[in-house]
């Protein structure tokens, strides 16, 4: 028997969801940077052709762009935005037929200076339909292509950001 999923996905509390795995890059940026570049990368995924289409055929609620990408209860095609915490934290959440998930992003400043950003994937995948699902996205390392290229994305964007000269 496959479990009920929640009716609304923000209800969830993260911690609840089973950890995937952490993936980290580090960026020469400034905090604000970051959460800016973020920002714009996350808006992004929203933004691209194939991330309403996707939403659409897996059975997500969230399947077109509400509101602002670092405000509670904005939407993205796949996810909610359950928390941001401008510059530390951007929590999304979502849910489909085989999957319940969260993406959370965290910013941390190394003694180094250096920015840390890391992506934590969380997720259960109920059912045989689940496992299978999970199969095909986390087995065949799809899921860490996809957030790690994420992540150099943010980078490129931030670093960019922290190169232009100040406006006078």
């Amino acid at each position: 028997m496959i479990e009920e999923m929640p009716s609304r996905i923000i209800d969830v509390p993260i911690e609840s969801l089973p950890f995937v795995d952490e993936h980290y890059i580090e960026i020469a940026a400034k905090p604000d940077e970051v959460w800016d570049a973020l920002m714009r990368v996350v808006s992004g995924m929203g933004e691209s052709r194939s991330g309403a289409p996707l939403s659409k055929a897996l059975g997500c609620e969230e399947t077109e762009t509400e509101g602002e990408a670092g405000e509670i209860g904005s939407k993205i095609p796949g996810f909610v935005v359950t928390r941001a915490v401008r510059p530390a934290v951007l929590a999304l959440m979502g849910q489909h037929r085989f999957s319940r998930y969260a993406l959370i992003f965290t910013i941390l400043e190394k003694p180094s200076g250096l920015m840390l950003l890391s992506a934590q994937t969380r997720a259960e995948f109920p059912g045989r339909k689940g496992r299978v699902y999970r199969g095909l996205v986390i087995g065949t390392h799809g899921h860490v292509v996809v957030t790690t290229s994420l992540l150099r994305q943010v980078r490129r964007r931030a670093e960019r950001i922290h190169a232009r000269p100040a406006q006078a």
